[in-house]
């Protein structure tokens, strides 16, 4: 989604230099394993990748330090939220019922780790038909807004199921650089200004 490719550079201290795009650096596990292998990795060589990612790259000054994590409660989430100390979580989540549990399980581990959840997000909440403009709400209308009252968090805002988005992602190209003025990039904008707006302000 980045037009990233191809394995990290070392320094001279022996750490990985990340991969960088439109400004930002960029590490992933895909960068380290040949293209078409899987990750089959639990336990102990989980949280050894998870090390490696966080501790061994020279990220150099950095304004946020985003981690993107699968769904679910397991082995990487307890890695990250327990060996680095984390200013804030970010619940992403379509409306549908089978992703809400997910998400559910998220907000509540991060609260029990004393993370805090700074709100949902609701992906993929709206198609609107390119020809005729009519919006179909394919996977629920407001399941995350809902979810979110009950946990007591707040929304951050929408992002809608949109071809640009896809297109824009497989080409590596992001809609916010690709087409910044398109209704699509301005409600990514919308939602990254205002989770800056709840992270804590660091001490100076």
């Amino acid at each position: 989604m980045m037009n990233l490719k191809g394995n990290p550079e070392l320094t001279p201290k022996n750490l990985m230099r990340p991969l960088k795009n439109y400004g930002i650096a960029c590490m992933s596990m895909g960068f380290l394993i040949e293209e078409t292998a899987p990750v089959v990795w639990r336990g102990l060589m989980v949280m050894s990748a998870v090390e490696k990612l966080l501790r061994q790259v020279d990220w150099g000054q950095l304004d946020y330090l985003v981690i993107d994590m699968p769904p679910g409660t397991g082995d990487v989430q307890l890695s990250v939220s327990q060996n680095i100390p984390i200013a804030g979580a970010v619940i992403i989540s379509t409306p549908q019922d089978v992703a809400l549990l997910d998400a559910r399980k998220g907000a509540e581990m991060f609260r029990k780790v004393h993370v805090p959840v700074l709100g949902l997000i609701q992906n993929m909440s709206v198609f609107q038909c390119p020809k005729c403009k009519h919006e179909t709400h394919i996977f629920g209308a407001d399941g995350v807004r809902d979810l979110a009252k009950t946990l007591g968090l707040d929304i951050l805002g929408d992002i809608p199921l949109h071809v640009n988005i896809r297109e824009t992602c497989d080409s590596g190209q992001p809609v916010v650089i690709s087409q910044p003025q398109s209704d699509a990039a301005k409600a990514y904008l919308k939602i990254a200004k205002e989770i800056v707006r709840r992270l804590p302000v660091p001490p100076a």
